[in-house]
């Protein structure tokens, strides 16, 4: 067996109406709560005390991250709470990590930063999240698009976990049925991806195989009836158990994808992974040399999971690629991109650029 390490947050407080003990939490690091919320930060600003709100309207981008910095600096923050998608709990981890550094986010961020390790330890940082989907909660990186590159890149370091990972499933009832699906199947790649990615260990594929479960029997309920608890409950799970696989294990093709087809289109990261998975399933199905993990999951999904996989990307109306205004002749630049993706590494097989290109095809 090779080598493998096991972290998470710090406290994991998992059930429904837990967030009514959100103000007790946030007061135990401080009076000073800097709040970021997504592009409607009233409906949390009776619930919390608060010193300023910071919103993320949409995927953050490294702006986005120096003005919360900033404020977080302005205000002598004594703790970051984020409340919202994987997006506002992406930006609230880097905001607490780089209000505490010396230097500016290029030193630290990769790939088109110095990529150099923290210098010293983030601030206190309780994540919140509102829909099932990136497990951000539970994960040591956050991702960050930089506009002027055309591309997203990671802030990683593992005392960027957060102290505390607030998880109430009746946060996500309201969620449209849209973003129900594309969140949903976000987390369900990610299990599916952490369980046979190359570094893939005995604790997360514990994880990955219960997310797998609840996806397949809550997802399409979350979908048609936002306020079923059980399956938001399920999802919920799905989710968590999903971003501690991926912070532990690593992820796949379908991730190596999503980083640059996002930082070069506004598309939405989970509606890219949802329209990616069955046709990166299908060629790292094919093409890896023991099936025993891909013949696991045929079987968990009715004997042929590439066919089940297109058929619930049907049934979730999922759109393709190019309904992101993603044409053929930028498969190219997505491809030779994704090929230097991190994601792309834990791969449970290198794929050719011919490979690539066919998978982009197949889900444009």
């Amino acid at each position: 067996m090779n080598r493998f390490e096991f972290a998470t947050a710090q406290r994991i407080i998992f059930g429904r109406g837990t967030s009514r003990e959100l103000p007790d939490l946030s007061r135990s690091f401080g009076q000073r709560t800097l709040l970021i919320t997504g592009s409607r930060p009233q409906q949390w600003t009776d619930r919390l005390p608060h010193i300023a709100i910071h919103s993320i309207r949409g995927e953050p981008a490294t702006q986005d991250i120096e003005s919360g910095v900033a404020l977080a600096r302005q205000h002598s923050a004594d703790v970051i709470v984020a409340i919202g998608g994987g997006s506002v709990v992406d930006a609230g981890k880097a905001i607490a990590a780089m209000a505490t550094q010396p230097g500016d986010l290029m030193r630290y961020i990769e790939v088109i930063g110095e990529g150099k390790p923290l210098d010293a330890a983030p601030l206190p940082y309780i994540a919140v999240p509102t829909t099932a989907g990136t497990g951000a909660e539970v994960t040591r990186n956050a991702v960050i698009a930089s506009t002027e590159h055309r591309v997203k890149a990671s802030l990683r370091h593992i005392s960027m976990l957060p102290r505390i990972a607030l998880i109430d499933p009746e946060l996500a009832a309201a969620v449209p049925p849209s973003v129900t699906a594309a969140s949903g199947m976000d987390a369900l790649t990610q299990c599916l991806e952490a369980f046979v990615c190359s570094r893939a260990q005995p604790m997360t594929d514990a994880l990955c195989l219960d997310g797998i479960q609840r996806a397949i029997r809550s997802l399409e309920r979350a979908f048609q009836n936002g306020h079923d608890l059980d399956a938001r409950e399920d999802m919920a799970l799905c989710a968590l158990n999903s971003g501690i696989a991926l912070a532990n294990a690593g992820l796949g093709a379908v991730h190596g994808f999503a980083a640059p087809i996002g930082g070069m289109f506004h598309a939405p990261h989970g509606a890219v992974c949802a329209a990616l998975l069955a046709p990166v399933w299908e060629t790292n199905s094919r093409r890896v040399p023991d099936r025993t993990k891909f013949a696991q999951i045929d079987s968990m999904l009715g004997g042929d999971a590439t066919s089940y996989l297109h058929a619930l990307t049907t049934r979730l109306h999922i759109p393709k690629l190019s309904h992101w205004g993603i044409q053929s002749t930028d498969l190219e630049e997505i491809a030779r991109k994704s090929a230097a993706a991190s994601s792309m590494k834990a791969n449970p097989v290198p794929l050719t650029h011919e490979e690539l290109l066919t998978i982009l095809h197949a889900a444009l």
